[in-house]
């Protein structure tokens, strides 16, 4: 069973001493008082024990369905891992570590959902500054039939350039739609941030800490496709690259059994051309 305590960062525990606890709840609970601006201060405050699936109640009549805490050994049955590095549970994290070229992801095997909120807790190290950085990417990606394709279906929970300063997210759907946006944010190393995507039949809204940034409501863009998570560490083709890693504490997944305690309205990202679709087919 599910205990909410768990949502205090197990990082903070196993890191501390009581006042360092006391100092993350306290910070917490300011975050949470803030107005929801998500380009205001409240945006660039660490979240602490604050995430979007507790501030706007998902928890309620057995909404979470799973909680991926990574103890353990990686269990190969339910992730499947694919390019060069290393991707392993690591002090209760999963943990991508790359090589000096190529792609490294982990994507989840068990079956997906066309609906609900996927939530998860993320850091990132890069070691040098000599080569080229890699991508830090979070993403839905479908386990239909038809298959991934060449990306023009998948959602982006985010998308960020290490040493870099600013998240894009985006949905892209068949045949070459593209729905984007960014949001400016420090992402120093080892900085835990919170990522979020609630998917619905009229809407998909993405949240950074707690916050909803935006909300697509387009028809086009809501596909009805299942969908599971893969993080990825995305190399540039050719290149050498600093080598870096990506951990997550945690990923959630609920259900959309409970309704938003809070409004999910916030601006539409814009609309574009995905350039990289390798099918018409709807």
């Amino acid at each position: 069973m599910f205990v909410q305590t768990a949502t205090i960062p197990r990082r903070a525990l196993a890191a501390g001493t009581a006042a360092l606890l006391g100092l993350s709840l306290s910070a917490g609970a300011a975050h949470a008082s803030r107005a929801d601006t998500p380009d205001g201060v409240a945006a660039r405050q660490a979240p602490g024990p604050i995430h979007a699936g507790n501030t706007f109640g998902w928890y309620g009549h057995n909404g979470l369905v799973y909680d991926e805490t990574f103890v353990g050994p990686l269990n190969h049955k339910r992730w499947h891992v694919e390019g060069p590095g290393a991707v392993r549970t690591q002090h209760g994290m999963l943990t991508l570590n790359t090589a000096t070229k190529g792609t490294v992801s982990a994507r989840m095997t068990i079956p997906g959902r066309a609906y609900g909120r996927w939530e998860t807790r993320l850091r990132q190290r890069q070691y040098g500054h000599k080569h080229t950085p890699y991508r830090v990417l979070t993403e839905l990606v479908p386990v239909t039939r038809e298959g991934e394709g060449c990306g023009e279906q998948n959602i982006a929970l985010n998308r960020f350039k290490m040493s870099g300063n600013e998240v894009n997210f985006y949905i892209r759907s068949r045949p070459d739609n593209l729905y984007q946006a960014s949001l400016k944010r420090g992402l120093g190393q080892d900085q835990w941030h919170t990522y979020a995507v609630e998917v619905t039949r009229k809407h998909i809204s993405w949240f950074v800490d707690s916050h909803v940034i935006r909300t697509e409501t387009r028809p086009e863009a809501l596909t009805g496709r299942k969908f599971q998570v893969r993080f990825t560490m995305q190399a540039v083709k050719g290149k050498r690259m600093n080598k870096a890693r990506m951990q997550m504490d945690w990923l959630r997944y609920w259900n959309l059994n409970d309704k938003s305690k809070k409004s999910v309205k916030a601006p539409l990202p814009k609309k574009t051309t995905y350039t990289l679709a390798c099918t018409g087919k709807n």
